[in-house]
């Protein structure tokens, strides 16, 4: 029996099929313990579009002052770049929400999509909470071969900076 001249060049082509693949989902969590009651930690992360009060690397936000899904904000990064959010879900009684990047730009931040979710938790005790943040993302550059600063490492390293100094500019201001 002959060999089949195509399935042979299927089989040689294999290897290059299973090592080519899109980007994988990346992650981030982040929290911090804050010496402040639940309530007044949420009064200060509730604004959506208010983000520049509490975090540094936030130069401006400006909003359409909505607290439901479909309220969207601008923030301009002390980078000088502009990203777009939209809020997904809101809620005062669970002291959380979530949003979505609704326009990219990699040039400010390297992840071409992600979505967080924020959420402020009482503490061991009353004068105390605990505020989380998560996200799932993708890299900049979605590529099979993004250069570094589009990367996984790239994207993974910026969200948990993002989230790192948020969580510490909102402790400081809630702590003075």
């Amino acid at each position: 029996m002959t060999p089949n001249p195509f399935v042979f060049t299927i089989l040689l082509m294999f290897p290059l099929f299973a090592t080519a693949h899109g980007p994988t989902p990346q992650k981030a969590k982040e929290s911090v313990t804050i010496n402040a009651p639940v309530t007044m930690v949420w009064e200060a992360v509730k604004q959506f579009d208010g983000i520049s009060t509490w975090h540094p690397d936030v130069k401006q936000s400006t909003g359409d002052g909505k607290h439901e899904s479909g309220g969207i904000r601008a923030i301009t990064l002390q980078n000088g770049g502009q990203l777009v959010e939209e809020l997904d879900f809101y809620s005062d009684k669970d002291y959380e929400y979530s949003y979505r990047l609704k326009t990219e730009n990699v040039q400010a931040f390297p992840a071409s999509s992600y979505s967080v979710t924020l959420q402020v938790t009482p503490g061991r005790d009353a004068d105390n909470s605990t505020v989380v943040l998560k996200s799932r993302f993708y890299r900049g550059d979605t590529g099979n071969t993004p250069p570094e600063n589009l990367n996984d490492e790239a994207a993974v390293k910026a969200m948990n900076t993002f989230f790192k100094n948020g969580l510490e500019g909102l402790k400081k201001k809630l702590e003075k």
